[in-house]
């Protein structure tokens, strides 16, 4: 499975919140499929990330890429440590826990 090409689908056609803020805020408030988090996210966040994934039971996948890398594949010009998807749209991203 590609998993590059899988985000980049889920951000083109579903819905995707992009940032550790709002991916921690949908944790908290159990919204989300899947949680992806790059190789680089800080340790900080990494941690909130997978406290509040095991509370809202939403998964979480290890991207084996830095937030630059995983920036460019959602097609953005910045850095992007977490991302949130909440509707893979035509994606089959959500496999990669399968």
């Amino acid at each position: 499975m590609d998993v590059d090409r899988g985000i980049r689908v889920a951000v083109d056609t579903g819905n995707v919140t992009l940032g550790s803020v709002k991916s921690i805020q949908g944790l908290k408030l159990g919204k989300g499929k899947l949680v992806i988090l790059a190789q680089n996210c800080p340790d900080d966040i990494r941690e909130d990330v997978m406290h509040y994934s095991i509370l809202s039971e939403i998964p979480v996948y290890d991207y084996k890429g830095t937030s630059v890398e995983l920036g460019s594949v959602c097609g953005k010009p910045f850095t992007v440590a977490t991302l949130t998807i909440k509707d893979p749209g035509d994606s089959n991203i959500l496999e990669v826990m399968g």
